[in-house]
């Protein structure tokens, strides 16, 4: 089937993607060769300084305004069992970001990290997945659309991360529709379901996946039709941070799905993610690998709510305070390498 003309902007903007700034890292390299350590010392600390200027464009990157942007949506499929929570929590838990109670508010509040959450119709569910779509495409691309608002606020770094009871099964749908195989080769446990449920999540998806066929021939369409609002919003901060020169890091395994639309578009998209960590839900480590990337840390979390992401953050602005702060060979009388 022809792509609605509904995605055509987005799809331009996922392909006509600007290039990272290879002169600031060069600047960047010439300082770090100039610091009291052995060289590559660091190890990927020195790299994700190099990230930070490559795609911020600065020679001197900053970071005084990160963001991790929760994004949270519901879903109709929850009513085929798939999770071991009611759909109400979304919005609960949405109060309890807000209010200070979560992990990620939390690890932003210790660490100066600015949080924004932003709820998508929460009292409108998606369709169930086995029966419609999830969302027709005016609405898909709209949704996207939405989502770039989220830059708005002048990030200098972004973190994506979700809420959404059912999300995971969402994902592993979108997974499925993108590098084939069935729903057992791509669900996990997600908020904890038992082994019926997880044969459940499985068949949902395969019959999600047999519904819709004939209309999963493009990365937008499988978004529109398996998707989450939440993963549409955060396609389109995606796209907005690239071309806002805001670097962005992804979270785990549902906040991934929306990098792997964007990759399936255009690889070259996601060159300014970067993947937070491996989570322990699913096949997450198989996403990324067929999307040719890994994840910068393998703590065994699968949370979700931009958490894995936000611990990625510290580490960006732990390494940008060494990169500035640390002594230079001269500046510390320290005799440099003599072979």
């Amino acid at each position: 089937m022809p792509l609605n003309p509904a995605f055509a902007d987005i799809v331009e903007l996922l392909v006509a993607v600007p290039d990272g700034d290879e002169q600031a890292v060069t600047a960047i390299r010439q300082r770090d060769a100039q610091l009291t350590k052995p060289p590559g010392s660091l190890g990927q600390l020195e790299g994700l300084v190099e990230f930070l200027a490559r795609w911020q464009h600065r020679s001197k990157p900053r970071l005084d305004n990160p963001m991790v942007t929760i994004f949270a949506g519901n879903h109709g499929v929850t009513e085929q069992g798939v999770s071991a929570f009611p759909r109400e929590v979304t919005a609960q838990m949405v109060s309890n970001f807000t209010n200070g109670g979560a992990a990620i508010s939390q690890i932003c509040g210790l660490h100066e990290i600015n949080l924004r959450v932003f709820e998508l119709a929460l009292e409108l569910p998606t369709g169930d997945i086995t029966k419609e779509p999830a969302l027709d495409d005016q609405m898909c691309a709209a949704t996207i659309a939405y989502g770039m608002e989220a830059v708005a606020g002048k990030p200098d770094l972004i973190c994506l991360g979700e809420m959404g009871i059912g999300n995971t099964t969402i994902a592993a749908a979108i997974y499925a529709a993108l590098y084939g195989g069935t729903g057992a080769d791509w669900v996990g446990r997600g908020t904890g379901v038992d082994d019926e449920a997880l044969k459940r999540k499985a068949d949902v998806v395969d019959r999600a996946l047999a519904l819709h066929k004939a209309e999963l021939d493009h990365p937008l369409a499988i978004l529109a039709r398996l998707g989450g609002r939440e993963i549409c919003a955060m396609l389109g901060a995606l796209v907005a941070a690239r071309h806002q020169k805001v670097p962005v890091i992804v979270d785990g395994y549902v906040a991934t799905a929306a990098a792997a639309i964007a990759h399936a578009v255009n690889p070259a998209a996601i060159n300014h993610c970067l993947f937070a960590h491996v989570s322990a839900e699913g096949a997450h480590a198989q996403v990324l690998s067929k999307m040719g990337q890994s994840g910068l840390l393998d703590l065994g979390m699968r949370l979700g709510e931009g958490s894995g992401a936000a611990l990625a953050a510290v580490l960006a602005k732990t390494a940008l305070h060494l990169h500035d702060n640390m002594a230079t060979f001269e500046g510390a009388s320290v005799s440099g390498k003599s072979v």
